[in-house]
């Protein structure tokens, strides 16, 4: 049987890979770095690159941890509502996610007006745009609040410019019975998600080669023709889900996202009892702390500013701040004064700055699908919409013959560009030479 090459390992990678092997397709899944997960991977060390969290509304997500038999260990942390800490004045609240739930003014956020309320229902509709701070001008106490952290935590960009239609395909996922649930992974990203996900593709037949970066392709009569990777291999069909720099290295001409924002994440070595729990920050360095028994972890959004800091700068703000946080809703654990052991992990190029989209062909040569992120116009870049890109990658080569004819070579030709200045240092590191 003549195998798929996919190329990456991320969540819309692994996703693809997963898809094409429960198909009863041959698949052999190459990840340039020694681990999986991509942008979104736990650390080496089991530590997750940030405090990642679904909700109801991730559909996909949550469809996807059930096959791979990760469903139950990602918890509901705040139930009840969201614990937020206003560092401005000392307020401390729970706010409900969902609007249906706004009925008691104990879970409701200030300034939620009907006036608000309806701009940011005008947001949801798919005939306008504008930057999201623009249109909720009026309304300086929800859009800070409410909207802003909102835009922050989705689309990982500034709100003055954010686009309103990219957020309005979230507002209009949120209606739904269920739809603003949190959960987070008990154990973490890599436990919870990326694990679980490459035993399922083992068991469903599939092979995975680490290591194995793909330095470029060679195209005929708009086909792949053969892989460059340690060898030339030749290949009927490909999934390619690498990040969008790869992409456009790989095939010169493809439109994708050139600007990028930043997401920082800070890791403080602490134990406590438990269970998980989940607070939001305002007029914070944190936005967002997810506090397990194994650890307390960060996450700075749009954190263009912050990506420039050092961990002597960032940890000591924001120990202060968690402390602020643990003694307003009553936290259980020793929480010393000074800041525990912190790791600060950077990812300069974390998503797409979410300003109207830039989304490639599904399938820009006719045995070739693309996936991440950034191909799936209809949602921010998330994991679910890496989930979503992946498995329509796969479903777009399921319909592609193998084993064809080779190409003569007179009609062959490659491409292979060398790898730009400004690529990650996850990336660097797994580079051949």
């Amino acid at each position: 049987m003549t195998a798929i090459h996919v190329i990456g390992g991320g969540v819309a990678g692994l996703a693809g890979a997963l898809a094409l092997a429960r198909a009863g397709r041959l698949v052999v899944l190459h990840e340039a770095a020694p681990m999986a997960g991509g942008r979104a991977r736990a650390l080496a060390d089991g530590t997750d690159n940030g405090t990642h969290a679904l909700v109801g509304a991730n559909t996909a997500a949550l469809r996807f941890l059930e096959r791979i038999g990760a469903r139950a260990h990602w918890v509901e942390p705040e139930p009840d509502g969201l614990p937020v800490l206003d560092c401005a004045d000392g307020s401390a609240r729970r706010i409900a996610l969902s609007p249906l739930a706004w009925w008691r003014a104990s879970r409701r956020p200030v300034g939620a007006s009907f006036s608000a309320l309806m701009a940011m229902a005008r947001m949801a509709s798919p005939w306008r745009d504008e930057p999201v701070a623009q249109a909720m001008a009026a309304h300086p106490d929800f859009y800070r609040g409410f909207v802003d952290p909102l835009v922050v935590a989705t689309l990982n960009t500034p709100s003055t410019e954010a686009s309103s239609a990219r957020l309005g395909q979230v507002l209009r996922r949120l209606g739904g019975p269920g739809a603003t649930r949190l959960y987070v992974a008990e154990r973490g990203l890599g436990p919870d998600m990326v694990e679980p996900a490459l035993d399922a593709f083992r068991a469903a037949g599939g092979e995975i080669r680490f290591n194995s970066r793909l330095r470029g392709i060679e195209v005929a009569d708009n086909r792949v023709e053969a892989l460059i990777l340690d060898a030339r291999i030749h290949a009927d069909a490909v999934l390619l889900a690498v990040p969008p720099w790869e992409a456009a290295r790989l095939l010169p001409g493809l439109p994708v996202p050139e600007a990028h924002a930043p997401i920082v994440n800070l890791h403080f070595a602490w134990e406590g009892p438990g269970p998980a729990r989940f607070i939001g920050m305002l007029g914070a360095l944190c936005q967002w702390v997810l506090v397990r028994p194994t650890g307390v972890s960060v996450t700075v959004s749009a954190g263009d500013a912050e990506a420039e800091q050092s961990v002597d700068e960032l940890a000591p703000r924001a120990w202060a701040e968690i402390l602020r946080a643990v003694a307003a809703f009553g936290i259980p654990g020793e929480w010393p004064i000074v800041p525990p052991r912190c790791r600060v992990v950077k990812e300069k190029r974390a998503t797409p700055r979410h300003t109207p989209p830039v989304a490639p062909p599904r399938m820009p040569l006719r045995n070739l699908a693309l996936a991440g992120d950034y191909t799936w116009p209809w949602l921010p870049a998330t994991i679910d919409a890496a989930i979503r890109s992946g498995e329509a990658a796969a479903q777009a080569l399921i319909g592609v013959p193998l084993g064809n004819t080779p190409i003569p070579l007179k009609r062959r030709w490659r491409i292979a560009l060398p790898e730009p200045r400004g690529v990650p240092a996850s990336n660097r590191a797994a580079r051949q030479p």
